[in-house]
């Protein structure tokens, strides 16, 4: 069994209060049974017994008259001492179980305020606990901000705030990096493209050369994708500077709409139940959220199969789509960049690796969260939560439902 923390210091106070209690005890029946008298030494009638036999410093006669008396008392003197006994073993008996259950009750309340003092002095271990979850590389600006006296808590507090600052300014450097890099890769590659085109429209190329450019366009436009892809990692990372209602079933009709094409040359039946929900965000990182992750589901499919897109109250957005099993502890890979099942590569017909990577990004960016399960007949089960609009009352709709909106193609 597994203590806390908290317990092992209750513990240990209460048991070294026990501790103490127990020589204090100890003593103090040493002392008091070496304090009572007893028969053999206590004094009757202001004589003992000693005195009450002849002595060499006595005359004879008078010695004799002791003698007589001693004998003559010697009963009297064997029930008065019996009685010191029985009151001498009886006080003492007393004192120990009276002292033994005092003990125990003091030693009970000294755990009982061992506990409270010590979930005291752990409180701001737990807030750095509680602050360490809440932590992501999208959400640094959580800090404990402890106040108390200047001690050992406080400078635990205090470096852990002075860590996490320089992480953030890690974070913040990395993506200013990244967006600024891929805004300035754009340009060459729109005129490399430009030129591998014009090079491509002279009547007078060759069919090598045709190869050749078509070859290089479909990596520009891979390249541009990826760059795509990365800017607006780095902008969904930043966090979002204004927010505005958008209607999250409108956006995902029109993903679905404009999704047929495709799911048609792929042999995937799309099918959608729109139910009215407003999102607070912005409307074009939440268009690439859908985009994602509609284009997911269908790219990884099988022929014949289906993907079906659901939006409601809560949670806000649901995907499932058919296909390949996919393990379960490799689904929250899955949300990494560049991160595919079973392998990490850049290279892919269809997109540059960072489809989830932004979907679980633009969550985060509007308060919401992410996540996947596997199904077991293949494929996955996308869910997406994002916060209700203030005033509305979220309702689970894994039960019946009212479909408002209900689309389906081939």
């Amino acid at each position: 069994m597994r203590l806390s923390v908290r317990t092992r210091l209750a513990l240990t106070f209460g048991a070294l209060f026990l501790l103490a209690g127990a020589v204090l005890l100890v003593v103090n029946y040493t002392l008091v049974s070496t304090t009572l008298p007893n028969g053999a030494t206590a004094g009757v009638g202001g004589r003992t017994l000693s005195e009450s036999g002849p002595t060499g410093d006595q005359p004879a006669d008078r010695a004799e008259d002791n003698s007589s008396q001693g004998s003559e008392d010697a009963p009297a003197f064997n029930v008065v001492n019996g009685a010191i006994d029985d009151y001498r073993t009886s006080a003492l008996r007393t004192m120990l179980v009276i002292s033994g259950i005092a003990l125990a009750l003091v030693g009970a309340m000294a755990g009982l305020l061992g506990w409270l003092m010590a979930d005291r002095a752990l409180r701001p271990v737990k807030r750095i606990t509680a602050t360490a979850r809440r932590l992501e590389a999208a959400q640094m600006d959580k800090r404990i901000n402890h106040e108390g006296p200047d001690d050992e808590l406080k400078e635990l507090a205090d470096t852990f705030d002075g860590m996490l600052d320089r992480l953030a300014g890690s974070f913040d450097s990395q993506r200013r990096f990244v967006a600024n890099a891929s805004h300035e890769l754009r340009t060459p590659l729109a005129v490399q493209r430009t030129m591998i085109e014009v090079a491509m429209a002279d009547p007078t190329a060759s069919p090598e050369l045709m190869r050749l450019g078509s070859h290089l366009l479909h990596t520009n436009e891979r390249s541009e994708r990826l760059i795509e892809g990365l800017l607006l990692l780095a902008r969904s990372d930043r966090g979002l500077d204004s927010r505005e209602p958008v209607r999250l079933d409108l956006v995902a009709a029109s993903v679905v709409d404009g999704a047929r094409h495709l799911a048609g040359e792929s042999g995937v039946r799309v099918t959608s139940e729109l139910a009215p929900r407003t999102v607070p965000g912005d409307p074009v990182l939440l268009e690439r959220l859908v985009t994602n992750l509609v284009h997911n589901a269908i790219h990884y499919n099988a022929p014949g199969g289906s993907v079906t897109i659901e939006v409601g109250e809560y949670p806000a957005l649901v995907v499932v789509n058919t296909g390949p099993k996919v393990p379960s502890d490799q689904v929250n890979h899955l949300f990494e960049p560049f991160r595919r099942l079973n392998r990490d590569r850049t290279a892919h017909r269809s997109g540059a690796g960072l489809g989830l990577s932004i979907v679980r990004s633009v969550a985060h960016a509007h308060g919401g969260s992410v996540s996947a399960t596997p199904n077991p007949g293949g494929g996955l089960r996308v869910t997406v939560k994002l916060p209700v609009p203030a005033g509305t009352v979220a309702q689970d709709t894994t039960g019946p439902q009212v479909v408002l909106a209900t689309r389906e193609g081939d």
